[in-house]
């Protein structure tokens, strides 16, 4: 529902940015929500879920290019024309991942100075751009590395989209539904992880330059639908107001950054292992099998992005800090068996071990994806227990569920960041000792900390008692990267 301008201030900005916009917005008031504010929700709501799933997919889609952009046996050109390396493919994405990273949070700020509708249309255009310049770069095999980079980086655009959509669904939904609908909006987010991974591969098939292509014919319609959609469908929120005095109370607050360590770990491995993956499976120091990255590479960001619900419904039940501990655990024993699959270089099996290498990175996945859960459900429930501990009015908690939103924002974009990580990290082992077999140590070790760290603020004896908090705080629980 759209009513005339009534406040002079926010008259200028929509005169500036024109849209439609919704002056009245009421969701906690029963009678309004149930016969207005749910259903105009939910048409946001769709139109997010779409265009921040396209984000994902942009973002990552140089995942599966680089499978088919590698030298051949005998270090030369390969059957598209070029001869990376798997260190510069491992570069190639992690470059966008770092790029998404940080642009999180200038995107969360763009909701409420532009207003969600309007951004959410400029953000699906933006995914135009990376799509045309990597379908002009893959048609020109004599680019020297230094620009695919610089083009490979502009796809980061998509990872930025996940901060805005969020933020953006948020100031539709009421206190009580906000956990679903964020955790429905981040979830068909991932998805678009393993689909275009999927696709990419079955349109890449020809593995030409021009077939490397079709991925932009694929996503630039359908960026174009997503804006339209957005443009016709989805609405501004004149209440919607930038709050950057929670997200600088947020960054004052050591169980922030405590929280953004452990989240690179979940959804960083994430979408790091999502990224490098196809390219691992391809690598001819491993397995050397392009045939099975392209058939499969895409089920790994499958499982975390199905599993990923199913760690905020344990934490719900069990506590989220006692599943990330667990999801830790198991993220080491899946390390250490992707060290044991590799053989020798491994140090720990005579003998390579494809079908172990495959079931420990499966398990990677879904440990991950189950802690990208736990650990977004313990953001709201640890400021809760500030608020509480500071009085427990009205007031005070709801400050502390703004500076919890501040917190998430700032999570999120640290935990991106371990996309970055991860696949360099990769690189680096492989450039220096032949081998993935000490990134994959690093990564082990990395778990053992975060574990620890869990355990130590959360879990032992006299640490800050979030299991306890009241399920009504928990609202923004099951969301996730």
């Amino acid at each position: 529902m759209s009513t005339p301008v009534a406040d002079p201030a926010r008259s200028g900005r929509r005169n500036r940015w024109s849209g439609r916009w919704i002056d009245d917005w009421r969701p906690e008031d029963p009678a309004f929500w149930h016969t207005t504010g749910k259903r105009t929700a939910r048409r946001n709501l769709i139109w997010s879920v779409i265009v921040e799933h396209f984000g994902f997919s942009v973002w990552v889609m140089w995942s599966i290019l680089v499978v088919k952009m590698g030298a051949n046996a005998g270090g030369g050109p390969g059957p598209a024309g070029f001869s990376l390396t798997v260190d510069q493919q491992l570069w190639l994405v992690a470059v966008p991942s770092g790029v998404g990273a940080f642009l999180r949070l200038p995107y969360t700020f763009a909701v409420p100075l532009l207003g969600g509708r309007n951004w959410t249309v400029l953000s699906a255009l933006l995914l135009i751009i990376p799509c045309g310049v990597m379908m002009w770069a893959v048609q020109h095999p004599e680019l020297p590395f230094g620009v695919l980079l610089a083009i490979a980086a502009v796809a980061g655009v998509g990872g930025g989209n996940f901060a805005s959509s969020m933020t953006n669904i948020s100031f539709f939904y009421p206190e009580k539904e906000k956990g679903w609908a964020l955790g429905l909006n981040a979830a068909g987010g991932n998805l678009g992880v393993a689909v275009v991974q999927k696709v990419g591969a079955v349109m890449i098939a020809a593995g030409t330059g021009a077939a490397l292509a079709r991925i932009g014919l694929i996503y630039i319609p359908l960026a174009i639908i997503s804006a339209v959609g957005a443009l016709l469908f989805m609405d501004n929120l004149a209440e919607a107001k930038a709050d950057f005095g929670s997200t600088a109370s947020a960054a004052r607050r050591g169980q922030t950054w405590i929280m953004s360590f452990l989240y690179i770990g979940t959804f960083g491995s994430f979408i790091g292992y999502s990224s490098a993956f196809p390219a691992l499976l391809k690598n001819p120091a491993l397995f050397n099998r392009p045939d099975v990255a392209l058939s499969y590479g895409f089920l790994g960001a499958l499982v975390g992005s199905v599993a990923r619900p199913l760690g905020g419904r344990l934490g719900d039940r069990i506590g989220g800090a006692k599943v990330t501990v667990a999801s830790f655990v198991v993220m080491m024993l899946a390390g250490l068996g992707a060290v044991a699959s590799i053989g020798p270089k491994g140090k720990i099996l005579d003998e390579p071990n494809f079908g172990l290498f495959f079931a420990s990175f499966m398990l990677l996945f879904l440990a991950s994806g189950i802690g990208n859960g736990s650990t977004y459900r313990m953001i709201p429930a640890i400021f809760a227990r500030r608020g509480q501990e500071n009085g427990g009015d009205p007031e005070t908690m709801r400050r502390a569920r703004r500076e919890a939103t501040g917190a998430i924002g700032i999570c999120s974009a640290v935990g991106a960041f371990g996309g970055f990580l991860v696949p360099i990290i990769y690189a680096e082992s492989n450039k220096a000792y032949g081998t993935i077999a000490p990134a994959l140590w690093v990564y082990v070790g990395l778990f053992v900390v975060m574990a620890v760290v869990t355990w130590w603020c959360y879990l032992r004896r006299g640490s800050i008692e979030i299991e306890a908090a009241p399920a009504s705080v928990r609202t923004l629980a099951t969301t996730s990267g």
